[in-house]
């Protein structure tokens, strides 16, 4: 059965993707508070409390750590929706403030990809997808750009069309950008792999 995971990170305060009554949600540290402002109760805390100060809800359930950890509470939440079996991963609050915790997060969603599971980043302004070795049709927003990127060293096989610079059976790298900035042409762009995993990053301009 298919089960989404949403996970409520600590980064700048951001929307909050359209919720489902079953999806499972897991607020990190800080984002417990953004959880709070935006109205919804989460299925379980994790954190290390470096962020979070106030009290919590004795009914929801914690995963406490120590600060000294390897893992990012958010990284913590991914592993605990990969190892509960859930199929997504949708992150919010993620990105924003600071540089090396938002590309942590985006980190943290390769790792579930890795795993199996499909994963994205939800904002307000940047909408983030990634997918290993399959196809993602991506419908057109009025007002935003389309950008593709390797994240494993090279990705092989790689297509874009209903863009206005397309791709065919092309090879990209993570030392180039060349995926940047796309431009729509129709009502939707189909983008496939064949090898490696993509970060296709959707912008409003």
């Amino acid at each position: 059965m298919e089960k989404r995971c949403v996970i409520v990170s600590g980064g700048e305060y951001d929307l909050f993707p359209e919720l489902n009554k079953d999806d499972f949600i897991i607020a990190c540290d800080k984002g417990y508070s953004y959880a709070l402002k935006r109205g919804v109760r989460p299925d379980l805390i994790i954190a290390d409390f470096d962020s979070f100060k106030g009290k919590t809800d004795p009914e929801i359930p914690v995963l406490k750590y120590p600060c000294e950890k390897d893992d990012t509470d958010t990284m913590a939440a991914v592993r605990y929706a990969v190892e509960k079996g859930f199929s997504e991963v949708v992150l919010c609050c993620a990105l924003g403030g600071r540089l090396d915790h938002g590309f942590a997060n985006l980190q943290s969603c390769v790792y579930a990809v890795e795993k199996g599971l499909r994963a994205s980043v939800f904002g307000e302004r940047e909408k983030v997808t990634f997918i290993k070795n399959r196809s993602l049709e991506v419908k057109k927003e009025e007002g935003s750009s389309l950008s593709v990127f390797s994240i494993t060293d090279k990705s092989e096989g790689v297509s874009v069309t209903g863009s206005k610079y397309e791709l065919r059976d092309a090879v990209l790298v993570n030392s180039f950008p060349l995926g940047v900035s796309n431009e729509w042409k129709g009502d939707k762009a189909v983008i496939s792999v064949r090898s490696g995993i993509l970060m296709i990053v959707e912008s409003v301009l």
